[in-house]
């Protein structure tokens, strides 16, 4: 006789979580600290403790303390062999005066008069290759969805159209550092800081994902040397083995490593490089067409693997998997995940890795987990430090960051003693 079996009770079915209520824009650009494993946020002003409080602040010894951490912990990180820095689009937005995606939208795709109003070929364009959105309009989808139609499709107005935006994109990223109200000085006062490393270590890495000139310049201003991957001829001409040259000062029977010396590569392209055939050389006016960079589109990951992106990435890659490694990350939103994710990875894979994210709206993000415009990766870095991993968060602007990192000088053990007993006496 057959046994009567009940069948399987299915699991109850998840309920995803509802997305978190938005925060208010107060919180965006508040200074603030949280450190590994950090229940909350160590306001940094007396303003920020007003916000993230929501009281009045009565005890400067609160900001103080909390400033020193920030100190503290910038003194350690940053005298570890190996140290590098990432800037994203965020460090060339507020006093650099550098043009944000909404900017861009506005001067490639709508009227002058009226930034609401697209022009009639803009119009035309985006009908053409079905790209709808109009309430939060991205000139970055736009230009993916461009390229896709493009791939199977040849329509010349499509085509002119992509290369005129591209145009004005170029002439953007170029020439808003030349203008009277752009203000560098935040990248001068981290290269003077980070230049104060010991010549012995590995040099300082720059790793940066815009296009403009902001690093060179404050660079030149400072009259720092920049190993960027370019040969020292006459023309300039990209060769990854430039990376591995460096500058020393020889007086007599001896040598010594040269001060003020760092590594900048520009993961993305720059305005001042162009391709000729399969040759990449330093050019001060390329065009539209024959520009090295890759343009703000969905197919970044693919265009990654082109040279010279794949030998830079490469060496970003490379930066990442050594040991005693430190990364200060400022104004990049984690939405290219052919960067976001290998840090995410060898965060997880090497333990002597250390990670700092600072961001104007680093608070927001790790409130959104995902959502409100957020990339999932916030969440993903906020969950590995509450677990304990070395990954701290500062909320503010990049000129923000570079006033709290100290000057990278190796102390001696008298001025070691003597900072221990005024923090002590604080």
């Amino acid at each position: 006789m057959p046994l009567d079996i009940p069948p399987p009770i299915a699991p109850p079915a998840q309920v995803p979580s509802p997305p978190p209520v938005p925060l208010s824009s107060q919180h965006q650009g508040q200074q603030a600290y949280l450190p590994p494993g950090g229940a909350e946020w160590l306001p940094l002003t007396a303003d920020s403790y007003a916000v993230l409080k929501g009281a009045e602040l009565d005890d400067d010894q609160v900001i103080r303390s909390n400033r020193n951490a920030l100190s503290d912990m910038f003194s350690s990180a940053l005298q570890v062999p190996n140290l590098g820095f990432l800037a994203g689009s965020g460090t060339s937005l507020g006093s650099p005066g550098g043009p944000s995606m909404w900017k861009l939208w506005v001067d490639t795709m709508c009227e002058p008069e009226s930034p609401a109003a697209l022009t009639q070929l803009a119009t035309q364009v985006t009908a053409s290759v079905r790209y709808t959105e109009r309430t939060n309009p991205n000139i970055e989808h736009f230009l993916s969805q461009c390229d896709a139609y493009l791939a199977f499709n040849e329509d010349e107005v499509v085509r002119s159209f992509v290369a005129q935006v591209k145009g004005k994109i170029l002439h953007a990223c170029s020439t808003f550092i030349t203008q009277p109200t752009s203000d560098i000085s935040a990248y001068r006062e981290l290269l003077q800081k980070l230049a104060r490393r010991r010549v012995r270590d590995p040099r300082l890495k720059v790793f940066t994902t815009n296009y403009d000139m902001c690093f060179e310049t404050a660079a030149s201003e400072l009259g720092m040397v920049i190993i960027d991957g370019f040969s020292y001829t006459r023309r300039r001409r990209f060769d990854g083995k430039h990376f591995t040259y460096d500058i020393v000062r020889r007086e007599s029977d001896s040598h010594e490593f040269a001060e003020g010396i760092f590594q900048l590569l520009k993961l993305h392209g720059s305005v001042s490089w162009s391709r000729e055939n399969h040759e990449v050389y330093e050019d001060s006016q390329p065009t539209p067409e024959n520009a090295c960079l890759i343009y703000p589109a969905k197919g970044k990951y693919q265009q990654a693997f082109l040279q010279p992106h794949l030998e830079l990435l490469s060496r970003f890659l490379e930066f990442l998997r050594q040991p005693n490694s430190c990364l200060v990350v400022s104004g990049f939103g984690f939405n290219d995940d052919h960067l976001s994710e290998p840090i995410y990875s060898a965060l997880q894979s090497n333990p002597s890795l250390k990670l700092i994210l600072c961001d104007f709206q680093c608070i927001n993000h790790l409130h959104n987990r995902g959502f409100h415009g957020s990339s999932s990766y916030w969440g993903k870095f906020h969950d590995l430090a509450k677990r304990g991993f070395d990954v701290h968060f500062v909320s503010g602007s990049f000129s923000d960051l570079a006033s709290h990192i100290p000057h990278l000088r190796t102390a001696s053990p008298a001025e070691q003693l003597a900072n221990a007993v005024k923090r002590i006496g604080r």
